[in-house]
């Protein structure tokens, strides 16, 4: 499906992304790794560190002139990244819908679900991540990361 589609069932509504909005999510993004090394428990810095990565995927969602409706708004927001990115990175939809689960568990459920080498491995991914949106912006949305 694409975007355009998923507006059509009702998962996304339209959005106008402006360079402030941009650069404010991407602050977030740099605040959350920042206190994703921080001396608390893995569980909280694994949805600390999974709340970046969800930002960039709205920045990638945002640009694209969407918004997800409030119904599985992390769901849609990381499954649309195969669709602006492009399907090889699906991969990487799925595996930040494992993290969504997990951190989804860590905060309702239960303690101890998240490891240390599941925030080192989560913070990578966001890093590399974060590298990748930044180029996608520069190339097709370089309004958005005026300053």
């Amino acid at each position: 499906m694409t975007l355009q589609q998923w507006a059509e069932q009702g998962w996304l509504r339209p959005h106008r992304a402006d360079a402030r909005e941009v650069r404010s999510l991407l602050a977030i993004v740099e605040r959350d790794l920042n206190d994703a090394s921080g001396p608390i428990s893995p569980d909280w810095r694994f949805g600390i560190a999974y709340n970046a990565a969800l930002k960039l995927c709205t920045v990638l969602l945002h640009a694209s002139g969407y918004k997800a409706q409030k119904n599985l708004q992390h769901y849609r927001t990381i499954q649309a990244l195969p669709l602006i990115l492009g399907p090889d990175r699906q991969a990487d939809a799925e595996y930040l819908d494992a993290c969504r689960r997990k951190r989804n568990t860590v905060e309702y459920d239960a303690v101890g679900g998240a490891t240390e080498r599941d925030v080192e491995e989560l913070t990578a991914f966001v890093r590399h991540l974060r590298k990748t949106v930044e180029a996608w912006l520069r190339a097709r949305h370089p309004g958005l990361m005026a300053r």
